[in-house]
């Protein structure tokens, strides 16, 4: 479940991300900011210097552009705003955020996940977010524990096998 902190405009919502993931997010920001919006203001103002704006490709294709960059820039400051930044899982006696855990399915076959923010996830390397139907069932799980999971192409069945905190073999 997501955390909500009070604040003076209510209760809003918090949102987990690795210290990486966070730091990630800033740069892009930051680049956004001070390196890419400033050169394309530089180029749509020169393109729009040179007259007829209707049939200036240069001129259109700078200000979509320019939009996609700001609309890019608002949602990171939005995002930026609730994440809370950790330098690992909080506890590794029960599955929580930047665990990683190791499950065995109905095959008998072995997964490590590791339980992320939706600004991490990555299936193929095994980074899950906790929002997700397995993230949240896994959730406060402890070695031992199995669980059944409702995803969209029926119910999986996963014990949890061990909790680390970092990546283990499998």
């Amino acid at each position: 479940m997501t955390p909500a902190v009070a604040g003076a405009e209510g209760a809003r919502v918090v949102e987990y991300i690795s210290r990486e993931g966070y730091q990630r997010l800033q740069a892009e920001l930051q680049r956004l900011l001070s390196r890419e919006r400033p050169t394309v203001v530089n180029q749509v103002a020169a393109a729009a210097a040179e007259g007829d704006r209707s049939e200036n490709a240069e001129y259109i294709y700078g200000k979509k552009r320019l939009r996609e960059i700001d609309k890019r820039i608002e949602l990171l400051n939005r995002r930026v705003q609730i994440l809370r930044p950790l330098d690992g899982p909080r506890r590794l006696d029960r599955v929580d955020v930047l665990s990683w855990v190791v499950v065995e399915d109905d095959d008998e076959v072995k997964h490590a996940y590791c339980l992320v923010g939706a600004d991490e996830t990555d299936a193929k390397e095994g980074l899950i977010s906790y929002h997700s139907p397995v993230g949240q069932a896994l959730l406060g799980r402890e070695v031992g524990d199995e669980i059944r999971v409702r995803i969209p192409k029926g119910t999986i069945e996963l014990a949890v096998i061990s909790i680390h905190a970092t990546r283990p073999p499998v």
